[in-house]
């Protein structure tokens, strides 16, 4: 997917979730589904801010987060790109994560009026793959 197309496809939504979080959440969605390739270039956070009218300081937590996190790489003068390779698995940090992530989406869902057990069995169902 080009940066472009995908910067036109993120969307900020209300609902309580913080702004640098629905990123956040946009970016692993895409790279999860290969929609956006290792080694892709992403828009430059200049770009995202400026396209959802957000504070860059909000694009540049987003990015910092998923930087840390392994997800992606800022090389200095060239721009930000998907990571080669995922991030390495420590099963404490690993667990850490699944925690949080789990947190964010009952905090969505709840938020959006929808009963986090139903999201999660459809996460499930989701992760079993088409029937």
């Amino acid at each position: 997917m080009r940066s472009e197309e995908f910067l036109d496809g993120l969307r900020i939504e209300a609902g309580g979730v913080p702004i640098y979080v629905q990123l956040r959440q946009q970016y692993l969605r895409a790279i999860g589904a290969a929609l956006l390739r290792p080694g892709e270039q992403l828009p430059t956070m200049r770009q995202v801010a400026v396209t959802l009218r957000v504070n860059l300081s909000t694009v540049q937590q987003a990015y910092a987060s998923l930087e840390q996190d392994g997800f992606i790489v800022t090389l200095r003068g060239r721009g930000t790109f998907v990571a080669d390779h995922p991030p390495p698995q420590d099963p404490l940090l690993e667990q850490a994560r699944i925690d949080s992530l789990a947190h964010q989406v009952i905090a969505t869902a709840t938020s959006q009026g929808l009963n986090p057990a139903a999201v999660g069995q459809r996460i499930l169902d989701l992760a079993r793959g088409p029937h």
